[in-house]
């Protein structure tokens, strides 16, 4: 489909979403527009960008990476300051936390995306992500299954920075934790270059630069029309959740994480007044859009190259439950809204995704 016909379509269901939900929803979808665009648009991928800096010691994705978090919680912190109605990205340090996360960075490699990026890719028509995308929906639920159990193991009370230090302080420290970042980062890619007698790459590379602004702001503007966070992977959960539930295949009335007030309303409500699964819904077509008339380039892949990617779509949908997010919700929400779990999050996803590399290797992607 070409992009005006599909712009049409799309600013149809926008008025519709207007006339018939609400102002909030038809907003959220527009927003939703705009994050998958500029992920498609810039192909702003989380994993891309750690997979550049530990294969080519390239930093420029993870530097456009930290500018995005630092841009955010610079306008996220001061409003979750000023208005206690909206709310952070928190979850609890927990045994569930550590595990998913490990295993999600882990398995995000294989897969070739993170939430964000399964959702975008799949958008753009891309043949492995459009598969791995209900894969990440039904392994996400099933991570909603067991999430009680995991959190029987052993967790603590979530924090927010915010909460507990102030705006003020909470993002002076957030904005020095990330400047150490960058000079480990540099640091680290600057004398792997020398060492292999190869010229030290850019840290700022224009389109991780202006995804990153574009990003922060669009992230900004669902904060404070949403009143919580972006996140992606609870929109997947929701979408399979509701199919079982309709379905009858599982009983949800007595599931620790489903009988929740807020879960179990949604359950019962159209996906369209989920918040997350507007905003996604957005992404796709937003991505859609970017990619209309060009043909999606992907490598064919070999039936055990399928085999795993699958298997990884669905290990990365569960393990993204049990981490409280992926990419967006963990890490880029969490550390920009000033939860401590996206903290613990980064550093166990990035020793998954070097282990998740090394299978990559292995199975030829």
């Amino acid at each position: 489909m070409k992009r005006l016909p599909l712009a049409v379509l799309m600013a149809l269901f926008l008025g519709w979403l207007l006339w018939t939900v609400s102002l909030r929803q038809a907003a959220l979808f527009a927003v939703g527009i705009g994050l998958g665009a500029v992920l498609a648009g810039k192909r702003f991928g989380f994993t891309t960008g750690w997979r550049m800096l530990i294969e080519d010691k390239d930093p420029s994705g993870v530097f456009g990476q930290l500018l995005l978090l630092a841009l955010a919680a610079a306008m996220a912190m001061p409003l979750l300051g000023h208005f206690p109605e909206l709310t952070a990205a928190l979850g609890p340090p927990s045994i569930s936390l550590l595990v998913g996360a490990f295993v999600f960075g882990l398995c995000m490699q294989i897969a070739d995306g993170c939430g964000s990026g399964t959702l975008y890719k799949a958008g753009m028509g891309i043949p492995m992500n459009t598969a791995i995308l209900p894969l990440f929906a039904i392994g996400s639920f099933l991570g909603s299954l067991h999430l009680g159990w995991w959190l029987d193991l052993g967790r603590a009370a979530p924090v927010g920075l915010v909460t507990v230090w102030g705006w003020d302080a909470a993002l002076a420290a957030t904005l020095a934790g990330l400047a150490l970042v960058a000079a480990g980062v540099s640091l680290y890619c600057k004398r792997s270059n020398l060492q292999a007698g190869i010229a030290p790459k850019p840290l700022f590379v224009r389109k991780w630069v202006v995804g990153a602004v574009l990003l922060a702001m669009l992230a900004t503007a669902n904060l404070l029309i949403a009143g919580q966070p972006w996140g992606v992977v609870y929109g997947f959960g929701l979408w399979a959740a509701k199919v079982a539930n309709a379905t009858g295949a599982v009983d949800l009335s007595h599931n620790w994480f489903w009988s929740q007030p807020g879960n179990a309303a949604r359950l019962q409500e159209t996906v369209l007044l989920d918040v997350t699964s507007i905003t996604n819904i957005g992404i796709l077509a937003g991505a859609l859009w970017v990619s209309a008339g060009k043909p999606a380039s992907a490598k064919p892949l070999t039936g055990t190259q399928w085999a795993v990617a699958l298997v990884a779509g669905l290990v990365l949908g569960y393990s993204s439950r049990l981490a409280f997010g992926c990419n967006v919700g963990a890490m880029f929400s969490g550390i920009s809204t000033g939860s401590i779990h996206g903290w613990i999050w980064v550093p166990l996803a990035f020793a998954g995704t070097i282990f998740g590399l090394r299978i990559r290797r292995r199975f030829g992607f």
